[in-house]
């Protein structure tokens, strides 16, 4: 039997500071982090959640028209006794000119922020958006005006891009192409006309001269923020190995999904970074004492439509709990020791509170 997750016991315990909400897109990360939030909320706790899904669910499910870089109170009929609840998006874009305009005189930070290179990057570059998302969370531990923030990781193809992407956006930046770029006290044009090395007239066939020439002037820009790069990069990855910090690994009952939590969980456990255990979303629980076979075996000796219809239903349900069941003891084999908590699928659509308060019922039935 695989041990239980008792979050609630995790998201009500002051000692816990950030709650970081990983796995891989479209398993229910936004959700769990809204409903996680909500029940912190709910029970005394000043709490901020911070969202980077563009798909805007979080702002709809806590009955906001839109949620922006700076963090809202929501209303979501906290009781009395209660604490408080703060909801923000991430933009990627604003917190990326916040960290340029902080670090680098007015002039200079004009002149990166009209780059067009640094535009391209800012929104659109792999890896910005979790880097600055680490960026941002940072930032929001500095101001210590909560008890607990709770992160909905990026929506990213591999979950581990989460804890990579800073490291390697940092690495770009530093990096040896960067160096070349700035060009060793030569000016950008002599760069980019004749004095150029073979390497770098390679580079400007492939992307272009008017380009290399915005990505070299973004550079000698930005060099004076080269080291800050790395060092905030490093420092916030820090802070993610903190005693406060607990790391909550989503996953649905799929093979890939819970293969990308299991990557995850190994890689936690590499960097020993705090790991508070799984939480398996939509999962299909056999909820009567009915197995698939006897369904089956019963269909066979029913004549009655409505009859027929529900032991057809319960079959495919037991079925496909059965096979969810077969998922989950592989990864308990692998990992034995991460606690897990299961949410069943519910049959209507999280958005609305009432919905999120449904899911955080389920988060945090182990205790």
């Amino acid at each position: 039997m695989p041990l239980d997750l008792k979050m609630a016991s995790v998201l009500t315990d002051p000692a816990t500071r950030v709650v970081i909400c990983c796995g891989a897109g479209g398993v229910g990360k936004t959700t769990t982090a809204a409903a996680m939030a909500m029940y912190a909320a709910e029970h005394g706790r000043k709490v901020a959640v911070l969202t980077i899904d563009p798909a805007r669910r979080l702002a709809q499910s806590l009955g906001m028209s839109e949620l922006t870089n700076d963090p809202q109170p929501v209303n979501v009929g906290l009781g009395e006794g209660a604490g408080s609840l703060d909801a923000m998006m991430l933009d990627m874009r604003r917190t990326f000119d916040e960290m340029v305009l902080e670090y680098s005189s007015p002039d200079r930070a004009s002149a990166i922020m009209e780059n067009s290179f640094y535009q391209t990057m800012a929104s659109s570059f792999s890896g910005t958006q979790e880097y600055m998302a680490m960026e941002k969370l940072g930032k929001l531990i500095e101001l210590e005006r909560w008890d607990l923030i709770v992160v909905d990781t990026p929506p990213s193809r591999n979950a581990l891009d989460f804890l990579d992407a800073p490291q390697r956006l940092g690495s770009f930046l530093s990096g040896r192409l960067m160096k070349m770029l700035v060009g060793g006290g030569r000016g950008v044009g002599r760069m980019v006309t004749g004095a150029m090395s073979l390497a770098m007239r390679g580079v400007s066939t492939i992307i272009g001269g008017d380009m290399l020439r915005d990505v070299a002037t973004f550079v000698q820009s930005l060099d004076s923020m080269f080291g800050g790069f790395q060092d905030r990069a490093t420092k916030t990855y820090e802070l993610l190995k903190q005693p406060g910090t607990q790391f909550a690994v989503v996953a649905a009952a799929e093979p890939d999904a819970l293969r990308e939590a299991a990557f995850f969980v190994d890689r936690l456990s590499e960097e020993r970074m705090p790991l508070a255990g799984l939480i398996l979303n939509r999962t299909h629980p056999n909820l009567t004492s009915i197995s698939e076979a006897s369904a089956q075996a019963a269909l066979e000796t029913v004549d009655d439509e409505l009859t027929r219809g529900v032991l057809e239903i319960h079959a495919e349900r037991a079925s496909t709990g059965k096979r969810e069941l077969h998922l989950l003891q592989r990864f308990t084999a692998a990992h034995p020791t991460v606690p897990i908590v299961g949410v069943p699928s519910l049959p209507f659509e999280v958005a609305d509170v009432v919905a999120l308060r449904a899911v955080a019922e389920q988060i945090t039935s182990r205790g």
